[in-house]
């Protein structure tokens, strides 16, 4: 969306001009100053401090109280987010790149955005998100704060307006990916020193990474970037939107229509800032944020310290109901790229740092843990915190993120699979669907993806017990919690009748948005229901439904 067709976007953003960046309070329950901090009674919110005084029975209440925020509904409902890997790797067949590539090396001879969402809709995707920038550092729009983006290359295409038009012309929501990584922003004089390094290094005969690969293949060109990631330089107060000469926004932000931020940042957060001051203006709303925690440069010796409360305090000023990737109750990474969630599932889980300080949530322990919120993690004395912070589980269609000639997408049969392991198992899927290098997606994508929804829609899209009394012959139970209430089932047994005899069909630990329960064989009952064996309080469960799965083919 252009910035001159953003007026409605622009009179909401306006109310929080010349804001400086204060703390942003969570919404923890207030009560009577006059009462101990474990004296208060515990009010739902989405984020809870444990205090040095709380009993483990207070701390499990706390955590059956925890519960989304209005955004984090919304998108646990958009069960399946379409994912668009597209940029300068899909020209130079990488996955990861250098940030010193050409950027004339981008050069789609048509972006065909339409044919994107057609696809994306028939694999059942409410939500799609873009790669706006990924750790190449090639970005997709015209930035005001960068010389490596489509505006150097030919055609200037505007890929992430193209997209976001595209999205909204289907009725989807929309994601931005922007990575904090940023190659082209690697100092300059730092490059040319490990570039020689990394000569020295395969002289030697020594196993090379995939970051110093791709900076040997490139290593003759510097960084397209003005050397701004990890260069060392300290934070000075700084104004956001920083205006550029000739900045179109200019009269805006003199006017009020376009808040402004007073903050303390180095060179690379008030790049960073900029950029996501520019994708929340131009193209919101923007309904997730994905935020990418990795950094190839790390081993090699350069890193940026990130002030990511400042960040998330800006978005928040700027959208308060985007879902933030890593960010405080937003979404969480699930532990790893295959699409696959845990068999027991929390969305409430602990923190050991303030969420609103760190990326990737505070979490006391790793992200790939096979246990992130059982009653042990939460009783921890690393817990300060309790957050509603759900799974997320990527996968790509194919073997790679971006798009590569030669590789075959997976089958109807495996992503359905996969579906039923992270939807049915209290996560969102995120499907990477890559175009190629015509700017389409491929046919054979499509025809995958297409018999994948078809499945999907004729297996889950109607309760059997629709059709009138039973009995039923299915094969699979969908159970679901009203998350209103928070999360709180920690074992269940779903119990079938058939010809007047009640048997056990079915168990399992955590429910929270949606379960999926597949049976080995199909059962037959006239009635069904589920037994809570434990629970964190007072439950609320939402219909049980019956289903009989429909074979996808592949």
């Amino acid at each position: 969306m252009a910035l001159r067709n953003s007026r409605r976007a622009l009179c909401a953003l306006a109310l929080t001009a010349a804001a400086a960046l204060v703390p942003v309070q969570s919404s923890l329950a207030r009560s009577s100053s006059a009462a101990g901090p474990c004296d208060r009674p515990v009010r739902p919110a989405s984020q809870m401090t444990v205090e040095p005084c709380d009993t483990p029975a207070r701390i499990i209440e706390k955590a059956a109280n925890t519960v989304p925020t209005k955004g984090q509904l919304a998108w646990q409902h958009r069960e399946v987010t379409a994912f668009t890997h597209f940029g300068m790797n899909t020209f130079t067949n990488r996955e990861w790149g250098s940030g010193a590539e050409d950027e004339r090396l981008f050069s789609p001879s048509r972006i065909d955005v339409d044919q994107w969402m057609r696809a994306y809709q028939a694999a059942g995707a409410e939500q799609v998100m873009l790669t706006a920038k990924h750790h190449d550092g090639f970005v997709l729009y015209p930035s005001r704060y960068t010389p490596h983006s489509v505006a150097a290359g030919p055609g200037r295409p505007d890929v992430v307006g193209a997209y976001v038009r595209a999205a909204r012309r289907a009725g989807l929501k929309v994601g931005i990916y922007l990575s904090p990584s940023d190659g082209a922003e690697l100092p300059h004089a730092w490059h040319a020193r490990w570039v020689e390094e990394i000569r020295a290094k395969q002289q030697r005969g020594e196993p090379l990474s995939l970051p110093e690969r791709v900076a040997l293949e490139d290593g003759d060109h510097a960084p397209r970037g003005l050397g701004r990631f990890g260069n060392g330089s300290r934070a000075t107060a700084r104004t956001i939107p920083t205006l550029v000469p000739g900045d179109d926004r200019a009269a805006a932000v003199r006017g009020g229509r376009l808040p402004v931020f007073h903050v303390r940042a180095d060179d690379y957060d008030a790049y960073y800032l900029n950029q996501v001051y520019e994708l929340f203006t131009q193209y919101g709303p923007i309904d997730e944020l994905w935020l990418d925690g990795a950094n190839p440069w790390a081993d090699s010796g350069v890193t940026q310290r990130y002030d990511v409360a400042q960040w998330f305090r800006m978005i928040h000023r700027l959208a308060p109901d985007t879902v933030v990737f890593a960010g405080p109750q937003g979404a969480r990474w699930v532990g790893n790229e295959n699409g696959v969630a845990r068999e027991t599932e929390w969305s409430v889980t602990p923190s050991a740092q303030d969420p609103w300080t760190v990326l990737a949530g505070g979490l006391p322990h790793d992200s790939t843990d096979p246990d992130i919120g059982s009653r042990a993690r939460l009783l921890a004395p690393t817990t300060k915190y309790l957050q509603w912070y759900p799974a997320e589980a990527d996968v790509s269609l194919r073997p790679g993120w971006f798009h590569h000639p030669g590789e075959r997408p997976r089958t109807p049969a495996q992503l359905i699979d996969l579906y039923e392991k992270s939807v049915g198992r209290n996560a969102s899927l995120l499907l990477n669907v890559p175009p190629a290098r015509d700017g389409r997606i491929a046919a054979e994508d499509v025809a995958s993806l297409t018999a994948f929804g078809t499945a999907v829609a004729r297996t889950y899209g109607t309760d059997l017990r629709a059709a009138g009394p039973g009995p039923w012959t299915f094969d699979r139970i969908g159970l679901s919690e009203d998350i209103r209430h928070g999360q709180r089932v920690e074992r269940f047994t779903v119990r079938a009748r058939s010809s007047g005899t009640w048997t056990t069909v079915a168990g399992g630990t955590t429910i929270g948005h949606r379960r999926i329960l597949a049976l080995p064989r199909p059962v037959t009952a006239d009635a069904v229901r589920v037994v809570v064996r434990e629970a964190r309080g007072r439950t609320f469960l939402g219909p049980v439904t019956l289903h009989r799965s429909r074979g996808a083919g592949g």
